[in-house]
């Protein structure tokens, strides 16, 4: 059923003025003439300069398809386009004064999609204005590939090709050529480039109902920039195999169609016979062999969000390459030829040689003209980068050591202790969370701790404390989901950082208390927690404090980490008596204060209970080696 369409307009008479108003606005190498609202031209302001020595470059048509055509006003482009309203010719007067605006000694070329209103609106205001003395010459661009040629006297249509033609034609005009050169590699370049378009919904004019002729699961091959319909209708496919059908009608030989009919599900009528017939007779479109080099081109209609579109230019070059024989050398992917609100994308081919290809990477300053598209194209894929620890060290130094130094034994101890409390505390963790969060921190710890004891035998440096805290950071994030395998990954990402600097082989108890320091100072910087926040934090930062107060005082590193452990522990318990705060960080923030009262964060009585395991193993076992 039709509705009234959705637009954000003002009164829909003055769309066309006040989208020029917007452009100019934004961009200060655009001017327009005061000419509201007969006269809508867009042109350079630096016009008066540019026409001294410079063939003028003017195309334009209605409106409804921006950025054309006023998106390709500038130096290297167009000097001037010439705005109609949505979906009709401008008027000759228009024309005439964007010709009189920008055109001195050297003449201009009128660039003209192929569509009667604009062919004879261009054609007289060129003949009035050539019988006031300007010199002037007129390419006319048909590009569209999905009717059979020839259609009579209209003949094929201007589609988005026509922007390809816009760039040889302007770059041709900034190097200084002649009106006669211009014109005659704009022509050639017509003559090079063909377009075929899909649309999987009609567009909606300003003020007007959204018709409902595309039905749901429908799209429409050869739909016309004006909402025209097309050459037929089909069944939605796969967008490569829509790209497959497009390109292969592009680039089919005389005397042969590719369009496969299987998937049209329309009733075939006399008026489809006949345009099934005339397919068939002629579909030489444009002068592409296999071997050739060519440049894509593919425009969305205007509703096609831009991941869609680098979808399909990616389903086209290895089909241009591979099933049509073709190199490949330039791919424009983005909006230049719209159709309103129309969802879809067109694909233009365009033969292409060195010439041309000096033409399109010229330098412009037509805003809408893609940048970072020139030069040669590179291999797409490069490897995959090693991180420098990897790349610097051998296979052997991030290997199990065969014997453990002291400082080893006491890591593997540390490590074994913190991760089977981790372990133990599985189905508490699972508890706690199921009532304050999603119920799954115990099994989310669990998969870090057995992963951090399995790797452990296998891999990890023991003998440099920094990379087997890399190595623990490196396990984590291999099997921990969620917000707190990010947590646990920068908490030892962090600590090996500090652990680093440091050049000597063992680490000293205070160096161990500043890689916590800088450890809990990175998960705050990257999550937004402080104390207080009921995390992890709220554990680890008053351990901290503790430990670094008690080296200061002198105490025994092993009696310093022990105190400390005590610290975590009150910590953890103390996040069941936090009230809820609105900057509260974690799982914590969507929970009411009466349920958080009752509960403490999992999280951090996870990181109580590894920290607390992890002091009295060492305890138990050794001294922190000073």
């Amino acid at each position: 059923m039709a509705s009234q369409g959705k637009k954000l307009i003002n009164d829909p008479n003055d769309v066309v003025t006040e989208f020029i108003e917007g452009l100019v606005e934004t961009y200060p190498g655009l001017q327009y003439l005061d000419g509201f609202p007969e006269v809508k031209v867009v042109l350079r302001a630096d016009h008066a300069s540019a026409m001294l020595d410079k063939v003028a470059i003017i195309s334009g048509g209605g409106s409804g398809h921006e950025p054309a055509h006023a998106g390709f006003v500038g130096e290297g482009m167009l000097s001037a386009a010439i705005c109609g309203e949505v979906f009709a010719s401008p008027q000759v007067d228009a024309i005439l004064a964007g010709i009189r605006a920008v055109t001195g000694p050297m003449g201009c070329l009128l660039i003209v999609k192929n569509y009667t209103g604009d062919r004879l609106n261009f054609g007289l205001a060129a003949e009035q204005a050539k019988s006031e003395g300007y010199k002037v010459e007129t390419v006319i661009v048909g590009d569209d590939c999905a009717l059979p040629p020839p259609r009579g006297i209209a003949g094929r249509r201007g589609l988005a090709g026509t922007i390809l033609v816009h760039k040889v034609a302007g770059a041709a005009a900034d190097a200084g050529l002649s009106l006669d050169e211009v014109a005659a590699e704009a022509k050639r370049a017509s003559e090079m480039v063909g377009t075929m378009g899909v649309a999987l919904s009609v567009c909606t004019l300003p003020g007007q109902v959204t018709s409902d002729r595309l039905g749901p699961g429908k799209m429409e091959l050869g739909l016309g920039i004006h909402g025209e319909p097309g050459a037929a209708l089909a069944d939605l496919q796969p967008v490569e195999v829509v790209v497959s059908h497009v390109l292969q009608q592009i680039l089919s030989p005389e005397g042969t169609s590719y369009i496969n009919f299987a998937y049209f599900t329309d009733i075939i009528n006399d008026a489809l016979i006949v345009f099934i017939v005339e397919l068939l007779q002629e579909t030489n479109y444009v002068p592409i062999t296999r071997g050739n080099r060519v440049v894509l081109l593919v425009n969305g209609l205007g509703a096609t969000p831009g991941m869609e579109l680098m979808i399909a230019a990616g389903k086209a070059v290895p089909q241009l390459q591979l099933e049509h024989g073709l190199a490949v050398d330039r791919v424009y992917t983005g909006s230049f030829m719209t159709s309103l609100d129309m969802a879809g994308f067109s694909i233009s081919i365009m033969k292409a040689d060195e010439a041309f290809l000096q033409r399109l990477d010229a330098a412009t300053k037509a805003p809408y003209w893609p940048v970072g598209v020139d030069g040669n194209r590179p291999p797409a894929k490069i490897p995959v980068p090693l991180p420098l620890s990897h790349s610097a060290k051998s296979d052997e130094s991030l290997s199990r050591p065969q014997q453990l130094s002291d400082q080893g034994h006491l890591l593997e101890v540390a490590i074994e202790a913190a991760v089977n409390a981790i372990i133990d505390l599985r189905d508490n963790l699972n508890e706690w969370d199921g009532r304050v969060g999603d119920g799954d921190c115990g099994s989310t710890m669990y998969r870090g701790a057995t992963a951090i004891l399995e790797d452990m035998k296998k891999h990890y440096p023991l003998n440099d404390a920094a990379e087997t805290v890399n190595e623990i950071g490196s396990s984590i994030r291999r099997v921990m989901g969620g917000t707190s395998g990010i947590i646990y990954t920068i908490f030892c990402k962090a600590a090996c950082v500090q652990l680093k600097a440091n050049t000597q082989s063992v680490v000293t108890s205070k160096q161990w208390a500043e890689a916590l320091e800088a450890s809990i100072a990175a998960v705050s910087k990257y999550g937004g927690a402080s104390a207080g926040f009921r995390t992890l934090l709220d554990a680890l930062i008053p351990a901290s404090a503790v430990l670094q107060e008690r080296l200061n005082a002198g105490d025994d590193p092993c009696t310093a980490f022990l105190l400390s452990s005590e610290a975590a522990v009150a910590g953890a318990e103390s996040t069941k008596h936090m009230q809820a705060q609105f900057m509260q960080a974690g799982r914590s923030t969507y929970i009411s204060s009466d349920i958080l009262a009752t509960v403490p964060d999992p999280g951090a009585m996870a990181a109580a209970a590894w920290y607390r395991a992890a002091a009295l193993a060492i305890k138990n076992n050794y001294q922190l080696h000073e």
